[in-house]
């Protein structure tokens, strides 16, 4: 199944996209606007159909995805072998519950912990979930294996985090949005500036069990760490006895042209947490993976989840770690990061401040005063492409890895056009 491109005359012209809401479309808005809870602000575009890197509307419209389901979608809308995956998988067994194995989870969980380099895997389904595991676990591997008084152990994470939106997660977040009105919150959480070895060794003491990091932070704005930071938390957790947790639920899985962004500062944690790209987009698939020691801490009864490692989960996320076993996925993204880092550089100074990339990922900051970010996301869906904003005038780009060159070069000439009509 290929992947429609700019060049295929079959597919409908992209600038489509800037006509008003079609008869559909405004069908659509207005059930979303009738009966969805307003926890999201969606873009004015109601999708339908997908393939590749492109969406299609309700009413016919084409537009460049290039947010990718905030990295869910690393392999593109409908890969066709994971789509096989999970159709093989459906005309079998769905669900079983841990309650009893299953004959997907255990090839799936060997061979994603080969490919982390790790010695056993926890599955569960969302982000949010890994993540709350992953807390767990340090807690109960400081009290068992550290000896830690009880309820005593803490945890050291990064300003500006995002790591998922429950209760015990946003107690650690610093963006109001995300913790007004959802108090009390959980204890145990002490927040240091990113990239800042030397607030993290300051904030680090005896009771303390982990360090949970994302090595580029996606939702503030692909934020990425000063030389040496990773390798500095790395040197300081070891010799200090404390977990180093990197929260790769969107930088992993090929996203920086490697399938850590770990790698890329030749950095190994204690556990990995990963999920979104690791569903393929079909399915929600999340997972810890860490050694012997750290996930045998825990023991039946302990932590669960109904539907996670479930047969469809597993059969899906073990197509999309065989994906990336071959490297082939890695390498068009990091070929592919010199193309989209060179276009975008060229923007400077012609409203744009800053540009951040890393694989085909980039965090591009817009002047301040010429529009917000959701205009200009407003902007290019009204030029058939699909971006998102993220604090005040910064935009993210994230398109699937899946993405032609010259789909990649089309979409930063939109940039630049939508730009030069601001100013």
């Amino acid at each position: 199944m290929s992947n429609p491109s700019r060049s295929d005359p079959s597919r409908s012209d992209p600038s489509r996209g800037k006509h008003a809401p079609a008869p559909r479309t405004e069908e659509h808005l207005h059930l979303a606007d009738r009966f969805v809870a307003r926890n999201y602000y969606p873009l004015q575009v109601v999708l339908a159909e997908a393939q590749g890197a492109w969406v299609t509307d309700v009413d016919g419209r084409r537009y460049l995805d290039c947010l990718a389901g905030y990295s869910a979608l690393n392999f593109g809308h409908r890969h066709p072998g994971l789509l096989q995956a999970a159709r093989d998988q459906l005309d079998r067994v769905t669900l079983t519950s841990r309650a009893f194995h299953n004959d997907q989870l255990g090839p799936f969980c060997r061979d994603l912990a080969n490919l982390a380099g790790m010695e056993r895997v926890l599955p569960m389904n969302t982000g949010a979930e890994a993540v709350e595991t992953a807390i767990k676990v340090a807690r109960k591997w400081g009290y068992d294996l550290k000896g830690l008084p009880a309820n005593q152990a803490n945890i050291v994470v990064a300003a500006d985090n995002f790591h998922g939106r429950t209760t015990t997660i946003v107690s650690f977040s610093t963006d109001p949005l995300a913790r007004e009105g959802f108090g009390p919150f959980t204890p145990g959480f002490r927040i240091v500036p990113y990239g800042d070895a030397e607030a993290m060794r300051e904030a680090i003491d005896e009771e303390t069990v982990a360090v949970l990091l994302e090595p580029i932070q996606g939702e503030a704005g692909v934020i990425i760490p000063p030389a040496g930071y990773l390798a500095s938390v790395r040197e300081m957790c070891t010799e200090l006895d404390v977990l180093f947790i990197a929260d790769e639920i969107q930088s992993g899985l090929g996203r920086t042209g490697s399938t850590f962004a770990c790698e890329i500062d030749g950095v190994v944690p204690d556990m990995y947490v990963l999920g979104k790209a690791l569903g393929g987009g079909i399915v929600p698939v999340s997972a810890v993976v860490s050694t012997d020691e750290v996930l045998g801490v825990l023991h039946p009864g302990n932590h669960g989840s109904t539907f996670g490692g479930n047969p469809l989960g597993a059969a899906v996320g073990h197509a999309v770690v065989k994906l990336l076993a071959s490297g082939e996925i890695q390498d068009r993204a990091r070929d592919l990061s010199g193309v989209l880092e060179s276009r975008l550089q060229k923007l400077l100074g012609d409203g744009v401040v800053e540009v951040r990339t890393r694989g085909l990922w980039a965090g591009i900051d817009v002047e301040p005063g010429l529009m917000s970010g959701r205009e200009l996301c407003e902007r290019m869906l009204a030029r058939g492409v699909l971006v998102k904003d993220t604090h005040g005038s910064t935009i993210r780009l994230a398109p699937p890895l899946v993405i032609e060159q010259d789909d990649l070069e089309w979409m930063v000439e939109q940039l630049g056009a939508v730009l030069a009509d601001a100013s």
